[in-house]
């Protein structure tokens, strides 16, 4: 028998004693039954009745003790993985480089840096006065500003022009609420306002003194209110210049590359909208750009006394770039310069002095435009494979040659280059390390492949092994994806995967309808009465890995979270039987409910993704695939599904919900697991390595099934 045969037999060996052992815990040790609670839920003369609709108190004493009555669950029957999460964590964070730190890239008369000690969980942000030689000034150190908190994030940091006041954003409970806050990086000094219930974000006008923030709803969390403060005076005075009333729409304010102009944009999911006022001028009025107008999608720069303009007008299903003089705004003097291409996606623009550079994508993959303004020599940036991933990174002078872009692949460390736009020369700033000795990329394959629907659609697949694997089908697959939002899942490399990979895994990525890998129409046939081709796209993946030989049932995992999470419910569903387990993180799974919602964040802002469910004709087709609305009694995978109390994007008691109605109907004694982490939430722990041990559950989840234990 040869070795690879052999070895290939003993691990379905170990993985069949593996579930047995499971098995035999499942049927001795009883997992908690949240208490049966019906509520009538009425709509379009239809009844669904939500035995679970009482998890949404987050306050109820009950509720809590249900979630820790899962937690301590989970952690029973996981007791005897708790030694190999802890290696798999030390793995992991063996890879990292503990103390790293950022490329510095120049500002305004300063390098900026970002950086991490070691055996610190948090960055230090700190800059340098015109030379890198010069004296670090440390502006920010979170590790002390995080102690005391058990969720810590700074965002939103914004440095006044005249390099003296940074505002900043902190948030420590991980419901995107941030309280900003300035500090005179001169003396050291933290002034005493504090602005609660804000995005975080913020820009100073050019007076070095007036600064704009935007507001969220207390109770929806939508962004729908802009506010100018004057530096010194009491945060209760600051007057509010914008309300966004339309609760489709969200707000913010931002100063565009040339520092000429302050931008309050409000956009929808299919609708944009800006204004525009000199940015030295921050008590002016702003002047509307360009009118709303539904459909019409557009974002604009500003360069000498022309705006650059992409946009989708005149039908441009992929985008163009159109212009119009500084003055003459509105959309009927809008000129073409990169007409509108069927099969190139035209994501985002980024203007130098000399050069115009423009981010496209076709064939899924991306591209770097270079074009110099004098129209000679336009050119691409060459890349040599097709699981790559490649974007233009922090460029914030006008005044250069020099464009900085990152890259990696499934096998490629991310780097972050400078290229030499005139003269074509690249030079590798960083590249990352990955320590421990043990990788070489070129121990690793890199493919994409391409299902096809069952409406004939070919699908790319990205995907990533060890070299010697033989596609045998009892090699263990971990197939990823997330499919919604237009929000492209491009390959990308991570050390962490490593455990899995080195272990024998084959990671995959399925670039599904609902994300806009191959362009605009990817995404609109992934959306509202098209979303079932989201699920379906990724059950032919499966189908396709299985044919395919790389993986089987036996061995085929799923994972997503958020709007992947709804993904992961979808198609344990309508095909439990093609996974032996799955992993759904913050899934977005009561669909209906939280549609029908309008108080809870997001809802409002989201009809035009999955539709509005008051119209019958989309609650009649989100009743159709909704996780929660859709269980049955069938034997499911085994199945970990984690999310956080604090969660602001998709609320805690979706998942809890799901996981209590499954509890009492699936058939089988598969695994189901529900993990809450009671201090966090979308976003999962703060820390640059807390979050680590997360993933290390989920990794010990996938290895146990497959009887792999160190």
């Amino acid at each position: 028998m040869k070795k690879h045969v052999l070895l290939s037999c003993v691990c379905v060996i170990f993985a069949a004693n593996a579930q047995s052992n499971k098995t035999k815990m499942t049927e001795t040790i009883k997992p908690p039954l949240a208490a049966v609670k019906p509520k009538k839920l009425e709509k379009h003369g239809d009844v669904r009745t939500d035995n679970y609709y009482w998890l949404n108190e987050r306050e109820n004493p009950e509720v809590i003790d249900y979630l820790t009555k899962e937690n301590t669950y989970y952690n029973t029957m996981t007791a005897g993985l708790k030694d190999f999460q802890k290696s798999l964590f030390e793995e992991m964070k063996a890879t990292i480089k503990e103390d790293d730190s950022s490329v510095p890239y120049f500002y305004n008369g300063y390098y900026y840096i970002t950086r991490y000690e070691k055996g610190k969980d948090y960055p230090i942000y700190a800059r340098k006065k015109g030379s890198l030689d010069a004296k670090e000034e440390i502006m920010f150190d979170c590790n002390e500003m995080a102690k005391g908190h058990s969720y810590f994030q700074l965002g939103g940091l914004n440095v006044s022009e005249d390099n003296q006041w940074a505002a900043f954003g902190i948030d420590t409970v991980s419901r995107r609420q941030f309280t900003i806050q300035v500090k005179n990086l001169l003396t050291g000094e933290i002034l005493p306002v504090k602005i609660e219930n804000t995005t975080g974000g913020s820009t100073w006008a050019g007076d070095n003194k007036t600064l704009f923030y935007t507001r969220k709803d207390e109770v929806t969390l939508r962004s729908d209110k802009i506010y100018k403060h004057k530096l010194g005076s009491d945060a209760k005075g600051d007057v509010m210049i914008y309300h966004e009333k339309d609760d489709t729409f969200g707000t913010f304010i931002y100063k565009e590359k040339s520092k000429k102009y302050l931008v309050i944009g409000s956009t929808s999911t299919l609708t944009s909208e800006f204004r525009i006022l000199d940015a030295k001028t921050p008590d002016g009025e702003f002047k509307m750009f360009q009118p709303r107008t539904r459909g019409l999608e557009y974002s604009i720069a500003n360069y000498g006394d022309t705006w650059y303009i992409v946009t989708n007008k005149d039908k441009a299903t992929n985008f163009k770039l159109m212009t119009t003089p500084e003055n003459a705004t509105a959309k009927e003097n809008w000129k073409d310069l990169i007409p509108h291409r069927k099969d190139v996606l035209l994501e985002d623009i980024e203007i130098f002095k000399n050069y115009l550079v423009i981010e496209e994508r076709s064939n899924g993959l991306n591209k770097i435009r270079i074009r110099p303004w004098d129209g000679k020599g336009e050119y691409y940036l060459p890349f040599d494979i097709e699981t790559y991933t490649a974007g233009v990174s922090t460029n914030p002078d006008f005044d250069t040659d020099i464009l900085r872009y990152s890259y990696q692949s499934l096998a490629t460390p991310s780097s972050v280059i400078d290229f030499n736009m005139k003269t074509k020369e690249k030079t590798v700033l960083k590249e990352q390390e990955v320590l421990g000795g043990k990788f070489d990329k070129n121990n690793y394959v890199e493919e994409r492949v391409w299902a096809t629907a069952k409406d004939g659609t070919k699908i790319p697949i990205s995907m990533v092994y060890r070299k010697g694997i033989t596609k045998n089908g009892n090699n263990p697959l971990l197939l990823y994806a997330y499919g919604s939002y237009g929000y492209s899942m491009d390959p990308y490399f991570s050390s962490i995967r490593l455990s899995l990979l080195d272990r024998g895994f084959i990671f995959a990525i399925a670039h599904i309808r609902g994300g806009e890998d191959l362009g605009r129409e990817w995404y609109e046939n992934g959306k509202l009465l098209k979303k079932k081709n989201t699920f379906t796209d990724f059950i032919d993946c499966s189908e396709y890995v299985i044919a395919q030989k790389y993986t089987s049932a036996k061995h085929l995992y799923a994972e997503g979270g958020s709007a992947g999470g709804l993904l992961m419910g979808a198609i344990v569903n309508m095909a439990p039987q093609l996974y032996n387990g799955v992993i759904a993180q913050v899934a977005f799974v009561d669909v209906i409910t939280t549609m029908l919602d309008d108080s809870i964040p997001l809802t409002t802002g989201e009809y035009d993704e999955w539709g509005n469910p008051n119209d019958k004709k989309y609650y009649d087709y989100m009743k159709s695939y909704s996780p929660y609305d859709n269980v049955t009694a069938q034997n499911y995978p085994n199945m970990l599904v984690t999310t956080g109390l604090h969660d602001s994007q998709v609320q805690y008691w979706e998942p809890a919900k799901w996981v209590a109605k499954l509890r009492v109907t699936k058939t089988g004694n598969n695994l189901l697991y529900l993990d809450t982490n009671m201090e966090a939430g979308h976003g999962g722990a703060s820390g640059r390595f807390e979050a680590l041990k997360e993933v290390a559950k989920e990794y010990s989840f996938l290895l146990d099934l497959e009887g792999i234990k160190k």
